[in-house]
């Protein structure tokens, strides 16, 4: 019997990104459905009934939730196809490391950088900045975060691009010349044909930006 895979997503969301990403490297075909995070629908909430958040996948009727996790369970579901971790143990814990440190730091502190404004935007901005020049600290020289080729953290931290002109207008600053190597390695992911189909254009981005700073009073 065939997998029915179903993708529940919101097209901006970079943890929604993240499955787009691996089901397109590892050659899944899925049902995409759309989700609106002001009114969610029925299934979502049975699907997701504790956080009520996408993105979920469903597999043959059994949901999987939260983007990491949902990567983990692709990667091991169809590990024949296209490996984003790597098989030592060490490495495949740095991987997790790191892509939690991207939960924990780049989403909460880039929400920041657009929804505040002076003072506490410039140090939202100073801290942002800090957050990836040490994730490009762990890139080093390699062309990607897995080595050779595009991997799980790669797949985990390349979504933010689409919302790196978001960041970059609301807090006045350039990524590029604060992190030349990083937008370098995210310049060369949007060249595969998963990451570049599953990502939005930034500009798009920030016209939901703009959408949200209105419905939460900022100006």
């Amino acid at each position: 019997m065939a997998d029915e895979v179903v993708l529940l997503d919101f097209w901006p969301s970079p943890f929604g990104m993240r499955a787009r990403i691996a089901l397109a490297e590892k050659g899944i075909k899925y049902e995409y459905k759309e989700e609106s995070i002001r009114d969610k629908s029925p299934l979502l909430l049975k699907m997701n009934p504790v956080h009520k958040m996408i993105p979920v996948l469903i597999h043959n009727g059994k949901p999987i939730c939260e983007s990491l996790i949902i990567l983990e369970y692709i990667e091991e579901v169809w590990k024949d196809k296209y490996p984003l971790l790597p098989s030592d143990p060490y490495n495949k814990a740095t991987a997790r490391f790191w892509s939690d440190y991207v939960d924990k730091k780049v989403y909460v502190v880039g929400k920041k950088v657009w929804m505040t404004k002076g003072e506490e935007q410039e140090n939202a901005k100073k801290e942002f900045i800090d957050i990836l020049k040490v994730l490009e600290g762990e890139l080093g020289d390699k062309p990607y975060f897995g080595g050779e080729k595009m991997g799980f953290l790669d797949v985990a931290l390349v979504p933010y691009y689409s919302w790196f002109y978001s960041y970059e207008t609301c807090g006045k600053f350039s990524i590029e010349v604060e992190c030349p190597k990083l937008v370098s390695w995210a310049k060369k992911c949007m060249q595969k044909e998963s990451v570049s189909k599953s990502l939005p254009e930034q500009e798009k981005v920030y016209g939901f930006v703009l959408e949200l700073k209105k419905w939460h009073g900022i100006d």
